[in-house]
């Protein structure tokens, strides 16, 4: 099956909130209203499509244009785990940050998660040469 990647258009409420759903996202997919802003005010949104047109992967980008991107979301519908869509949308999410001295991701600890960042480009901060720290606070 063959995916395309483009952005330059936000999907469909109520196929982003599907595609969450699928992922179990439910904190966004409680108040869509959240999913609809948050995609309206990512820097970048990259939507992966299979044939037929249907949403199956999501990146989105928050991003100054010089010093820092911030990779908010990345997810790809269980269907099509492990096919390569991901990577697709990691591309996307690299040459829209060329030139960008940090690309910063933050996800849960799921043992599956940190080989697919490896894999595309990422390192976990306690792993860099010169660590740094990393906070966050959820609200």
């Amino acid at each position: 099956m063959s995916v395309s990647v483009t952005s330059g258009r936000i999907p469909l409420l109520e196929e982003a909130l599907s595609l969450y759903e699928s992922v179990g996202w439910t904190a966004y997919t409680r108040d869509p209203q959240l999913i609809q802003a948050a995609l309206e005010g990512s820097t970048a949104v990259f939507c992966a499509r299979d044939e037929a047109g249907a949403l199956v992967g999501l990146a989105r980008i928050l991003s100054d244009g010089a010093a820092v991107t911030l990779v908010q979301d990345i997810l790809v519908a269980p269907g099509q785990h492990r096919s390569g869509v991901g990577s697709l949308l990691m591309d996307a999410v690299h040459e829209a940050s060329q030139g960008i001295r940090q690309l910063v991701l933050f996800t849960d600890a799921e043992p599956g998660h940190r080989a697919f960042y490896e894999a595309n480009g990422l390192t976990e901060v306690h792993d860099l040469s010169s660590p740094g720290r990393a906070f966050v606070r959820y609200l």
